[in-house]
């Protein structure tokens, strides 16, 4: 993380009224964003590239282009116990507009087992960790916890299931709402969740969501929302079940760094209403009024806004209002529920 100097300029550049920041970008100031899936303590946007750095810490610049972008609430993925403590220190030095997660990615799975104290002990600091932020108000979901059958190179069938497990029963502690993953894991997703789900009245968002159509009925029809982005209508597959999620179920999010919008995808022919994005260049011509190229950020959140308007066939303000009212019901970020 950044030192104390640098954090209080970044705070510096926070708007004290988040609704009067400006929009620069074309999108009407109108049309206001939460991202609810942004990996914003990855390192690479402090200019770390494969381990290296590439070029000067620029969250600073980045949380600007979200803002111009009417981005206003940002929920930063915790995805194991460390990263969980760097997103609960965004939502400190950023209030009012970054709020974190709490909880272990399927993928990180195996932290349990390598954890000092043992399984018992990160469970035990996990549910610290997630009531004292909770309580402060930083801390406004559990997760990103799941199952994930499309990298088991990372973390093994068994291990998974086992901890998804024990961190589904320790959100029945929490009663938090969920931040939830998962990919070719729709039975054993489903089933874990059955088990539980009159123990967890807040329900959560499925997000970053890829599958079926009947896999997303399934999650609507259990009370869960559905978190789309990039990754979530690269096909046509894909764009087939957007349109069929129902308006008071969808939340939007980038997930960034990951899961751009690209030329290729099917959702590009969605996009051609939406803002212009401010430009991109690669990482070695670094410039602080640039995108990096091929590093998703939360100002990209408007394309993801209008693909999902023009696959369904309604106003881009239709979504956006649905899916604003949907992250606030479900998860606060701060505001007083509708």
């Amino acid at each position: 993380m950044a030192s104390s100097n640098t954090s209080t300029q970044r705070a510096d550049l926070l708007p004290v009224d988040l609704d009067a920041a400006p929009v620069t970008n074309g999108a009407g100031p109108s049309l206001r964003y939460a991202d609810i899936g942004i990996n914003l303590s990855d390192p690479i946007f402090r200019g770390v590239h494969h381990g290296k750095q590439a070029h000067e810490d620029d969250l600073q610049h980045v949380i600007q282009r979200a803002l111009e972008a009417g981005v206003r609430k940002m929920m930063v993925t915790g995805s194991d116990l460390q990263e969980s403590k760097n997103a609960i220190k965004l939502a400190d030095e950023y209030p009012g507009l970054c709020y974190a997660t709490v909880g272990v990615h399927p993928c990180s799975a195996k932290s349990f087992e390598k954890h000092p104290g043992g399984p018992d002990a990160l469970l035990a600091e996990l549910k610290k960790l997630a009531q004292e932020s909770r309580d402060s108000g930083k801390a406004t979901a559990f997760g990103e916890i799941g199952l994930d059958y499309d990298r088991l190179q990372l973390c093994d069938k068994e291990t998974q299931l086992v901890y998804f497990a024990k961190q589904l029963d320790l959100a029945v502690e929490l009663q938090m709402p969920l931040f939830l993953h998962s990919r070719a894991a729709a039975s054993d997703f489903e089933r874990l969740l059955k088990e539980r789900l009159d123990k967890l009245p807040k329900r959560g968002c499925v997000h970053s969501f890829t599958g079926t159509l009947e896999e997303m009925k399934a999650m609507v029809d259990m009370g869960f929302d559905i978190g789309i982005n990039g990754c979530s209508m690269k096909t046509e597959e894909n764009l087939a079940v957007v349109k069929e999620v129902p308006l008071e179920r969808l939340q939007i999010e980038t997930d960034g760094p990951w899961c751009d919008m690209r030329p290729s995808h099917a959702s590009a022919l969605y996009t051609k209403d939406a803002p212009e994005m401010p430009k991109s260049m690669k990482k070695e011509k670094w410039s602080a009024d640039a995108m990096v190229k091929g590093r998703n950020e939360p100002c990209a959140i408007p394309r993801v806004a209008y693909a999902v308007a023009g696959v369904k066939g309604v106003n881009v303000e239709e979504v956006c209002e649905h899916a604003w009212r949907n992250s606030i019901r479900m998860f606060g970020l701060g505001e007083v529920p509708p």
